[in-house]
């Protein structure tokens, strides 16, 4: 059949689109800037219809109805990663977060351990041949076409045509809805001030021309952004593509001519920001767009030599340990792909795995460099996986020291007011001074 009648015969509106959505179901809506508000509206219109219905979920930058109080027994929040509009529910145990390496979470709905019933996702028109890409989003949403029962597409001329493994047929989507709203973007951060400024050139004198870089979106990954640009032929191979590289692309300094891997590319799994990134990655071949159990597998990033990968911490203790998803037991975000860059980085050649963060919180009276985390505190990375740690204050490097010489650097680079606090509570705990 030709592609152009498949299209006609599954094109529907949103309302009815959704009622395939049945009680105790599993519904997946499509990751971060993928995610189909139409879609989400049109489902949670239905809530006294539906029971018990799951939403499994990692980054949403959407407004989450589902997660709104009275939603309690007709949908529940699973999700690998909170944020603004989603933590509340699971501190009100409305919903649940769960631990998950993002690279393996295409294998988890692949192998069953996650249940995909309902896929919801936003695409691009199809081209001449019938294939609409993923856009924005590739990371777990193409293993989600293939397995999920149902699969559910907005289709929007918005939704940018990329690069790289990001194409799925008219064939492949059982239900097609036309819209052309926005897409949803990621707002700028705040500016840049001393602190992060800091943060920034003590984060740039670690790196070197040639180097393949990952980082985020944020205030700091801004101010390192800004710092780089006496450097030359940087690479990227990063889970998230936002607005702050675009300048140093645009200027030939991230050009990744060095890469070991896929040299000439810029290798991501996703992407979300303003407008401006949306634009800039449509039919842009110098982008490469994969699954994330490629582009964030440890293994993969492994092989790529002077691989830098910039992660940021909540709390880091004396041993080295990072928490970089909690303040204490209560859960704030999510390990996001840190473990898989931070273990990546530090098998490659001459790579460097770095944590930041400021030095500390709440106005200067709580320090984020601790003797010891508090009870249940999780831990994000292990201090067997640190080694480059930054603050405002300075760059340590923990490798190969002893626990002491662990606990020394780290004060060295801790806010003024609590180095002496924390000599001594270090002294307390341990029966020995520094």
């Amino acid at each position: 059949m030709d592609w152009k009648e498949t299209y006609k015969k599954r094109l529907t509106t949103a309302d009815e689109a959704v009622k395939v959505v049945q009680s105790g179901d599993f519904v997946i809506p499509g990751h971060a800037a993928s995610e189909s508000e139409l879609l989400v509206s049109a489902l949670v219109k239905r809530y006294r219809e539906l029971e018990n219905v799951t939403i499994i979920q990692g980054v949403s930058l959407g407004s989450s109805p589902y997660c709104q109080p009275e939603m309690a027994g007709h949908f529940f929040l699973k999700s690998i990663f909170l944020g603004a509009n989603t933590r509340k529910s699971v501190w009100d145990n409305r919903g649940a977060f769960f631990t998950l390496m993002f690279h393996e979470f295409p294998r988890a709905f692949r192998e069953g351990h996650l249940r995909s019933d309902v896929f919801m996702t936003m695409v691009s028109p199809p081209d001449e041949h019938g294939y609409c890409s993923l856009g924005m989003s590739v990371d777990h949403s193409k293993e989600l076409v293939k397995c999920a029962k149902t699969v559910i597409a907005e289709v929007n001329p918005n939704v940018p045509r990329t690069y790289g493994d990001t194409l799925v047929h008219v064939s492949d989507l059982d239900y097609i809805v036309e819209n052309d709203g926005p897409i949803l973007e990621l707002t700028r951060f705040a500016a840049m001030n001393d602190v992060t400024q800091a943060i920034g050139r003590h984060v740039a004198a670690l790196i070197q021309d040639g180097d393949t870089l990952q980082m985020g979106a944020g205030t700091i990954p801004d101010a390192i952004l800004y710092y780089l640009k006496d450097k030359r032929d940087l690479g990227i191979h990063t889970e998230m593509f936002s607005d702050g590289l675009i300048e140093l692309i645009e200027a030939g300094i991230v050009n990744g001519s060095r890469k070991t891997l896929n040299p000439g590319k810029i290798v991501v799994t996703f992407a979300q920001g303003t407008k401006r990134v949306y634009d800039y990655i449509h039919n842009n071949p110098l982008f490469e767009f994969r699954p994330v159990d490629y582009v964030n597998n440890p293994c993969v990033i492994a092989q790529h030599d002077n691989m830098v990968a910039i992660n940021s911490a909540l709390e880091v203790d004396l041993s080295g340990q990072v928490c970089a998803e909690a303040i204490g037991h209560q859960q704030y975000s999510g390990i996001g792909g840190q473990l898989d860059f931070i273990r990546g980085a530090g098998a490659a050649k001459n790579g460097r795995p770095i944590i930041v963060l400021q030095s500390s919180a709440k106005n200067g009276t709580v320090s984020r460099i601790s003797c010891k985390f508090k009870p249940g505190t999780p831990v994000t990375t292990t201090r067997n996986d640190v080694r480059w740690v930054v603050t405002e204050y300075g760059a340590v490097n923990l490798y190969c020291k002893s626990d002491s010489e662990r606990a020394a650097a780290l004060i060295s680079i801790a806010h003024p007011n609590f180095r002496e606090q924390l000599q001594e509570e270090y002294q307390a705990m341990y029966g020995r001074a520094l």
